[in-house]
């Protein structure tokens, strides 16, 4: 009997061991499992990531690679980073230690410049998908939050004269005060929008509406509108255009052009997509018109490439914007705002280095990046704005005619 109980006795310790062993393999899983970061995310602060090279061997060794990466120079870089980190510093806790603002910033900055995906540059800054897609669109609130006011809008009549003085000068182009244009922003809605933001080339998008002054610079912008809009709807239910046809923005009173007798008002420019106003001038349509006109053609064709310019400087020095981004709306207008505000904070620091060497005022070169709106006919004009636009005609083949321009129309089809 004795015997017998000894070997139940042994059993039943047997099984409690086995049933001990299982407990904590289990444990082990759940704690593994409830880990805050994996491994190689840990080692963030040994010194092993991209941005640890970033700035302390690309930055005193190789600036061009530091621009390039950061699409800015060291000093516009700290310069920002000075003027945001009280918005995104985040306190170290018992748990772990908080990702630096300068981390931040560096590793937004190249999310902008490359569009690539949250998880691809968890590979190189060594923090986790997850928390990019966080912290990258806390950063750019942080970014449009200072540099907000970077976009200005003249509001005064002198403002928009100073505007107008600087077309003249760079572009030969008088009373002009703006080049307007839409470019399309293609991202990838989620599921439940269906085809709501589908363009007319089978593409979801939204549209970025800008107005640009002789130096690239942007004037305003309107960011949002349904990619499915058509250049008429987008253009009428731009705030900008309330302001103009209300009267709230303040334009100077038509007076002579340079040179002449001839009275014209103060005019954006804009290509065939927009309507042809008062104080909009686009292009004569059709083919084969007469040299008066293609003068004019060409004369409004080389400024309004200004705002052409300009969207493709923007798009090429922060690449998401010629990506597809697979983020929902409100991401997507977050992104495209940021990156115009650093346009015009880049242009502001320093222009020379910004801009490319091939892109300034003497070329007759027009870059394209971003897809244009769509024309949509029935954009009827009145008899005054087809008058304004005779009569600049009529100027641009007389009084203010510049040497290159019956060669080039030559040359170009306008």
């Amino acid at each position: 009997m004795e015997a017998v109980c000894e070997v139940v006795r042994r059993r039943r310790l047997a099984a409690f061991a086995v049933l001990l062993a299982l407990n904590a393999e289990e444990t082990d899983q759940i704690k593994r499992s409830r880990m805050w970061s994996r491994k190689w995310l840990l080692r963030r602060n040994t010194g092993q990531d991209v941005l640890t090279m970033l700035f302390e061997e690309l930055s005193p060794e190789d600036p061009g690679s530091f621009k390039n990466y950061t699409r800015m120079q060291r000093r516009e870089l700290e310069e920002l980073l000075h003027l945001i980190t009280p918005l995104i510093e985040k306190k170290d806790t018992n748990m772990r230690q908080a990702i630096s603002p300068c981390t931040r910033l560096a590793a937004t900055l190249r999310y902008l410049a490359t569009g690539n995906t949250f998880q691809d540059l968890s590979y190189s800054t060594r923090i986790a998908k997850n928390t990019l897609s966080i912290l990258v669109p806390d950063t750019l609130k942080a970014i449009v939050t200072v540099l907000e006011q970077k976009i200005h809008c003249p509001s005064k009549s002198s403002e928009w004269e100073a505007v107008a003085g600087q077309f003249h000068v760079l572009w030969q182009y008088p009373h002009c005060i703006g080049a307007i244009d839409g470019k399309h922003v293609h991202f990838r809605p989620s599921r439940k929008e269906g085809s709501k933001y589908r363009n007319y080339k089978g593409r979801d998008s939204i549209i970025l509406l800008g107005v640009v002054d002789a130096n690239y610079k942007f004037l305003f912008v309107d960011i949002g509108r349904n990619g499915r809009m058509h250049d008429a709807s987008v253009f009428r239910e731009s705030p900008l255009t309330q302001l103009l046809f209300s009267g709230e923005l303040n334009l100077p009173q038509s007076c002579p052009l340079p040179g002449s007798n001839t009275s014209v008002p103060y005019v954006f420019v804009a290509d065939d997509a927009f309507p042809l106003k008062v104080n909009i001038m686009k292009p004569y349509p059709g083919r084969d018109l007469l040299h008066q006109k293609r003068i004019f053609n060409y004369r409004l064709s080389r400024v309004r490439r200004t705002v052409e310019n300009a969207f493709g400087i923007l798009a090429n020095r922060f690449r998401v914007l010629l990506n597809v981004i697979p983020l929902a709306v409100d991401k997507v207008e977050l992104i495209t705002y940021a990156c115009c505000v650093l346009h015009n904070f880049l242009l502001e620091k320093n222009a020379s280095w910004y801009i490319p060497s091939d892109m300034n005022t003497s070329t007759d070169n027009v870059t394209f990046t971003l897809q244009g709106v769509s024309q949509q006919g029935g954009n009827r004009s009145t008899s005054r704005a087809s008058e304004i636009r005779d009569q600049f005609s009529e100027y641009f083949n007389t009084v203010g005619v510049v040497p290159w321009q019956d060669s080039s129309v030559e040359q170009g089809r306008y």
